[in-house]
């Protein structure tokens, strides 16, 4: 008998993707799995329930997937009240935040999946939607600049390119700048790890050097010191000025994001500014005074986007690219027909909330 996986839709208000998509139920089921998604699920993301149909997918009412399902795919947590003792769950699970409530099942965390690992790199969201959140960043912020990011030449005269500055070298602020510049834009790169700046330089961007250099484990930047931050501050705050656009992606996983962007940087700005803080959340953001989701206009006339989660906002690429993951991780783990969960492996240890047996 094959396992069932489970796809139920997304709840919180702002999420338009769903974690499996009909391009991969084949996949699935060449792993043994039957796919059960719920009605509606992937309508937002430009998915409707005869796709899946077609896929060799089944469609049902909600509390049915969860009640069938032995593996939940989501995005985000869902409502621990129905999850049923012994299910696996696989999404962004927030292992942090009150981790008791997942105690009775078998939650695989995303969070923690090794992302330095190369053969984990095929299951690592985090870096699919932060690609996506990039792109979406160049794009929006180009949308919402009242100039233009290319040099224009026209009978009145040539208009200077946009000049776009992307603070974090990760894989959204390196796929941010590579948007950037194939809008046609100037584009500037900073980070204060060491490492990145290469990376930087390969998207064909300068290279802003603050004299500042905090690289971290696991790839992220450390915290800087207090003194650090000053020196930083300081730094960003004159050069800032130079630019039109600000794009900020600098994150540190479980911890409040660092403040890159300063009201007094802001007000160096010249009105019609644009800055976008994809590192705006519930635990605050790199730009002063950005609210998640939300539009701000300083003073000044600068105009600051709190963007936390744009890949919501490019729900068909984005739900391709976690389904695809979703489904690298199911065939890694699934040996005959039976999803082996080896505490001593690294890719299982990292994603394992809470220990389970080996689940048939």
């Amino acid at each position: 008998m094959s396992l069932l996986i489970g796809c139920p839709a997304e709840t919180e208000w702002h999420e338009n993707r769903v974690a499996v998509t009909p391009e991969v139920v084949g996949r699935l089921g060449r792993a043994g799995l039957d796919v059960v998604v719920e009605a509606g699920a992937g309508q937002e993301a430009g998915f409707p329930d005869e796709t899946y149909v077609a896929s060799g997918a089944r469609i049902a009412e909600r509390p049915e997937v969860f009640a069938q399902a032995d593996i939940l795919a989501v995005i985000h947590r869902p409502d621990v009240r129905r999850l049923r003792p012994g299910q696996i769950v696989i999404g962004l699970l927030r292992p942090d935040d009150a981790p008791e409530e997942l105690a009775d099942v078998t939650a695989l965390s995303f969070e923690g999946l090794p992302r330095t690992l190369s053969r984990a790199q095929s299951m690592d969201v985090l870096t699919s939607q932060a690609n996506v959140a990039g792109y979406k960043a160049a794009v929006l912020a180009a949308d919402t600049f009242g100039g233009f990011f290319p040099m224009m030449m026209t009978a009145a005269g040539t208009v200077r390119p946009a000049k776009v500055l992307v603070v974090g070298g990760g894989v959204a602020g390196l796929q941010a700048m590579g948007t950037a510049r194939r809008l046609g834009a100037l584009v500037t790169g900073y980070d204060v790890r060491e490492a990145a700046q290469a990376d930087i330089a390969s998207t064909g961007a300068a290279v802003l050097d603050l004299g500042v250099s905090a690289s971290g484990e696991g790839g992220y930047a450390r915290a800087l010191t207090a003194d650090e931050q000053v020196v930083q501050e300081r730094a960003m705050v004159d050069a800032i000025r130079g630019f039109d656009v600000v794009i900020t992606a600098a994150q540190v996983p479980g911890h409040r994001p660092p403040e890159l962007v300063s009201a007094e940087a802001l007000a160096g700005m010249a009105a019609g500014s644009v800055v976008v803080d994809l590192g705006a959340g519930p635990l605050g953001g790199n730009v002063a005074g950005s609210v998640p989701d939300g539009r701000t206009v300083t003073e000044n006339g600068v105009v600051v986007l709190g963007a936390g989660d744009l890949p919501a906002q490019v729900a068909r690429a984005a739900s391709s690219a976690w389904a695809r993951n979703v489904t690298a991780l199911l065939e890694y783990l699934i040996h005959d027909g039976s999803v082996v969960l080896d505490a001593d492996d690294e890719i299982t240890a990292g994603l394992l909330v809470h220990p389970k047996e080996t689940v048939s």
